[in-house]
């Protein structure tokens, strides 16, 4: 799980940002890039990442500016998919990738459909963990009770807490194993050895003009660009907050061709290592170029 080499590269504003990597670095088959979620960093793929490289294929999980251990940005206004797409394009090309396969958790999916707006040909494939164009209103509602605010937390315990009070809802077959290596992937220790999220807390401040942007019908036509331009597959938590019924409906009425999957007992999101998700992982990243 920790067998990984460590990359980093610089954003188009000179930001110094990081990544995991699993898998030979010279493997023939197309790379993966794995994008995770708002709040979240390249941990969240330490498990799935070295399924996705057994099958012949270079493994790169990012973190976005601001998250894990990329750096901070002065400027707030800059934590938006646009931003984040452009950070991606970055890190192709410094390490000369013109096409890869992308996974993107939630915000990473945002960001794969900002990506297909401009550089769908660098797309060879994408999926779409537990995101569509719209955002379900009983999620948001959830987010906004801990989103950029203050977390009084002292110990490891109090991160599990944390960890457990914010997202207990999605995972309730969680162990108690399962909830320290989960506050383990969202906190780091700082100088005193307390854990903070390892998050600036700031990546919430865009967050209303975001909400704009998801609630209008650009979002639907980058889904369409995207789903329709390359082969895509979406994965949803079946108890999902984010991700609802409906919006699954309509996107997959838009994009026909489109594969799905429901992962059961888990919502937002799936830490694909599911047996549903890891199945439909296994063939897809067999059978692709």
């Amino acid at each position: 799980m920790n067998d990984f080499r460590e990359i980093t590269w610089k954003s188009p504003e000179g930001l110094r940002l990081f990544a995991r990597e699993w898998g030979d670095a010279a493997a023939p088959r197309l790379p993966v890039v794995c994008i995770p979620g708002l709040t979240r960093s390249s941990r969240d793929f330490e498990e799935v990442a070295p399924l996705i490289a057994a099958t012949g294929r270079r493994v790169i999980a990012v973190d976005l500016r601001g998250r894990g251990l990329s750096e901070w940005d002065s400027e707030p206004a800059r934590y938006k998919p646009a931003t984040y797409a452009a950070d991606v394009v970055a890190l192709l090309d410094q390490l000369a990738l013109p096409r890869a396969h992308f996974v993107g958790t939630s915000l990473g999916g945002i960001v794969t459909m900002t990506l297909a707006s401009r550089h769908l040909g660098r797309i060879a494939g994408a999926v779409l963990n537990d995101v569509g164009p719209v955002v379900a209103s009983e999620g948001l509602k959830r987010i906004a009770t801990y989103a950029g605010r203050p977390q009084v937390v002292q110990s490891w315990a109090d991160a599990v807490a944390y960890a457990r009070r914010t997202n207990g809802v999605a995972f309730p077959d969680n162990t108690d194993a399962d909830w320290e290596l989960f506050a383990k992937r969202l906190f780091r220790e700082d100088a005193n050895g307390i854990p903070v999220l390892a998050c600036d807390s700031r990546v919430f401040r865009p967050l209303p003009s975001f909400l704009v942007w998801l609630l209008s019908p650009l979002s639907w036509f980058l889904f369409r660009k995207l789903a329709n331009g390359t082969p895509t597959l979406l994965v949803r938590g079946a108890l999902s907050d984010i991700l609802d019924a409906p919006t699954v409906a309509r996107m997959r009425a838009q994009a026909p061709s489109m594969e799905y999957v429901e992962v059961d007992r888990v919502g937002h999101a799936p830490m694909l290592t599911e047996p549903a998700a890891r199945a439909a992982f296994e063939r897809r990243f067999t059978t692709a170029p």
